[in-house]
């Protein structure tokens, strides 16, 4: 017997390709300045939509006229999301003449731990890019080193909203430091194991432990809190006095700028993007055991790191991405 839920699947394909058409005749003769294609998702959520809902709103802000998921008659520039999009939708709306740069980050199968063929995928849809931007240089190198060809690829760093990730006016002392960590994704990879070590040996009559988002551990000691929107999660990150960014292969961690931002140090896997987010704005590790020695030496240099602190502004960030898509 077919299964209700796969007859769904069956019926729901004919339906978005007629969207799609009718959409593609509706837009012959609209234009705007750029077309986003991505699957935005309001927050709470991962890091790349974070992103790009920044992204947009300072596209809107300097008056640009940005169209979702359509790409218009007259728009004469397009920026598509890694695989986060409907493939068959943007082949339908591309066409000659448009400037198309593909944001791409991963590899997936490095960021995931296995390949299910989603970077294979990314490849296939790059074909369209004039030009290929990636989070990072270990993205880019990573790429190079697994035989992925990308289509004239630069590093752009992401951003954050400065409106909502800044530093407190006032910093209060606090009688044990307060480290915080933060996922969206509840990927083991994300550093759960480092969490669950932390849970268990470390000394929380000193440190103080909170855990903010998505994880499939349970943890005795350790505060956990849900996933919270951008503008309480800020609040939250700026009650705190150090980042702890334990993911593997995170190729440009958003939730680590959202830390950095906030006016926090970084205590951060030597892994992936987080040595050169960091910089000297915090103190590498390899092993969760180096944590407690981590810990201790950035409370003595608390001020001397966060005054180390370089995120890239959404500003200049803009400026790159509106330069690779007018170029």
């Amino acid at each position: 017997m077919v299964r209700p839920e796969f007859v769904k699947v069956l019926l729901r394909r004919p339906a978005r390709r007629a969207r799609t058409e009718a959409d593609w005749l509706r837009s012959r003769r609209a234009g705007s300045n750029v077309a986003v294609f991505h699957e935005f998702q309001p927050p709470p959520y991962g890091g790349g939509n974070q992103f790009l809902l920044a992204l947009v709103r300072e596209l809107q802000r300097r008056g640009l006229a940005v169209e979702l998921n359509r790409l218009s008659g007259r728009t004469p520039a397009c920026l598509y999301n890694s695989f986060n999009f409907d493939f068959r939708r943007l082949r339908r709306f591309a066409r000659g003449g448009v400037r198309m740069v593909h944001r791409v980050d991963g590899p997936i199968s490095a960021y995931r731990g296995f390949d299910d063929g989603t970077d294979r995928r990314i490849t296939e849809i790059n074909e369209l890019a004039d030009m290929t931007i990636l989070q990072s240089q270990f993205s880019l190198d990573k790429h190079a080193e697994l035989g992925l060809e990308l289509r004239n690829p630069v590093v752009v760093h992401n951003s954050v909203d400065p409106a909502i990730f800044h530093p407190p006016r006032e910093r209060q002392p606090h009688a044990r430091l307060r480290v915080i960590s933060t996922s969206w994704s509840g990927n083991p990879r994300k550093g759960g194991d480092i969490l669950s070590w932390l849970d268990r040996n470390l000394d929380f009559d000193d440190v103080d432990m909170t855990f903010a988002g998505n994880t499939q551990q349970t943890f005795d000691r350790i505060n956990v809190i849900a996933p919270r929107p951008s503008h309480e999660l800020a609040d939250l990150l700026r009650a705190h006095d150090i980042y702890l960014a334990p993911s593997r292969d995170d190729p440009c961690s958003n939730a680590l700028l959202e830390g950095l931002a906030c006016g926090l140090p970084a205590a951060f896997l030597r892994s992936g993007g987080h040595p050169e987010l960091v910089g000297e704005a915090g103190l590498g590790f390899d092993e969760a055991e180096e944590l407690p020695a981590v810990f201790a030496q950035l409370r003595d240099e608390l001020d001397e790191r966060r005054a180390r602190i370089r995120v890239p502004s959404l500003d200049d960030v803009a400026d790159l991405y509106l330069e690779a898509l007018t170029a």
